[in-house]
């Protein structure tokens, strides 16, 4: 069954603040096998301008995929999870996400088509700190396999 298109536009609530430390954002650059020094060591974090250290640029996932699964979990919008690949992934940076930042997670359905009897759901994922401060919005795609 298509997914119903009234949903383009609809936004979920805020998810709840993600306090960003030092040790998850070098966990997460050894997940990526990233070495810069900049994830890791306050020093050369500082010689770039930062005030402590910034995690790699995906870090973001950590939060915009649980705050994504709003979306499919919405039992009015009707995903069958066991039918859903992930399409597309990006990152628009307004700024990077540092040590010590406390987030949250607001996301928008932007746009459903349907393509090769597939549909197509684009969701925004706009990430901020608790006091408004826009760090990052994350757009990915997820394709409902044969729902069109």
């Amino acid at each position: 069954m298509p997914i119903d298109q009234s949903f383009v536009g609809r936004v979920y609530p805020p998810t709840a603040p993600y306090e960003v430390g030092r040790e998850k954002i070098r966990e997460f650059a050894d997940a990526v096998k990233d070495p810069n020094p900049a994830y890791r060591d306050p020093v050369a974090a500082r010689a770039l301008g930062y005030d402590d250290v910034i995690a790699p640029p995906t870090f973001a996932i950590v939060m915009t995929l649980p705050a994504g699964h709003q979306v499919i979990d919405d039992p009015e919008l009707g995903i069958d999870y066991s039918r859903v690949v992930h399409g597309e992934q990006r990152f628009v940076h307004t700024r990077p996400v540092r040590a010590g930042d406390v987030l949250q997670v607001v996301v928008t359905v932007d746009a459903i088509r349907a393509a090769a009897g597939n549909d197509l759901v684009t969701t925004r994922a706009d990430v901020t700190t608790v006091g408004g401060e826009a760090v990052l919005t994350a757009f990915g795609t997820l394709v409902a396999r044969g729902t069109a």
